[in-house]
């Protein structure tokens, strides 16, 4: 239960990020990643002396947060948004999927798939009810399947390489924000930021791009990878629910089938033994 509720608390911070991305758009997304990656890494910075891990780790670390920032990144530029975020949705499914594979002693039950690809269907229902699809093919896909590999490969790693303290995610956040400020200042032209952007961004570092990955390292060392991969399909729900909110859009009959599709196998997934 405690897994689930540092799952369910990153969840609910990674829920936020598109509702603050929508209040940053002007701000280049390699800029906005390492700005809110490196701030997000600042609470970890007391606890320096925890770093010393690996450079395996570290190199799992930087796959991981930059690997999949960049990939995403990429593929939101080359193919139409609503579908990208779509195929890098697909995390959660890899990460059911792929346990048996990847974490010594798991093994795969007909029910975890099932509950798995009803939550997929929901979190379709919930990004392609939520705006207009712009159809047709694009490389761009590409790389958001890879984006959602990395982070679901990734996330089981973190089971099978040598104990490392929690606080290690701040490293992982600092070197990847240093590479993606890097990415900055070669690829993207240079913005000036105003007062309430440095507080969003601050907001971002310190939440869905902070906070959530040390919840999210706490759920995979303490509970069933399988069982967080199948809550995880909260995230687009609950996102897209934010959106509307803030966007001051009325209730659709599609974000009420996915709430019922996602929460329904959320609940059937993690009661399997």
């Amino acid at each position: 239960m405690s897994a689930n509720l540092y799952a369910l608390g990153a969840i609910a911070l990674w829920a936020t990020l598109a509702s603050l991305g929508v209040s940053l758009g002007h701000v280049p997304p390699f800029l906005l990643t390492g700005l809110a990656l490196v701030i997000g890494s600042v609470p970890a910075w007391p606890l320096v002396k925890q770093w010393k891990i690996p450079a395996s780790t570290l190199a799992l670390g930087i796959c991981g947060l930059f690997g999949y920032h960049f990939l995403l990144f990429i593929a939101l530029r080359h193919a139409p948004a609503v579908e990208a975020n779509l195929v890098n949705y697909l995390w959660p499914l890899l990460i059911v999927a792929l346990a048996p594979a990847l974490v010594p002693g798991i093994r795969m039950r007909a029910a975890h798939l099932v509950a798995a690809f009803t939550g997929l269907a929901g979190a379709a229902v919930a990004i392609l009810g939520s705006g207009t699809s712009g159809g047709g093919w694009a490389w761009g896909y590409l790389p958001a399947l890879g984006a959602a590999f990395i982070w679901a490969i990734y996330s089981l790693l973190t089971r099978r390489v040598k104990a490392f303290p929690t606080a290690a995610i701040g490293l992982f956040g600092l070197v990847s924000g240093t590479l993606s400020l890097v990415c900055h200042w070669a690829l993207e032209p240079r913005v000036a930021l105003s007062v309430t952007d440095w507080g969003l961004i601050a907001i971002m570092g310190l939440g869905p791009l902070g906070a959530a990955f040390f919840l999210w390292d706490k759920a995979l060392k303490l509970g069933d990878p399988r069982h967080i991969g199948i809550l995880s399909y909260i995230t687009p729900l609950a996102s897209t629910l934010l959106l509307m909110i803030v966007s001051d859009r009325p209730m659709t009959w599609s974000i009420g089938a996915a709430a019922v599709l996602i929460i329904g196998a959320a609940v059937a997934g993690t009661r399997v033994r």
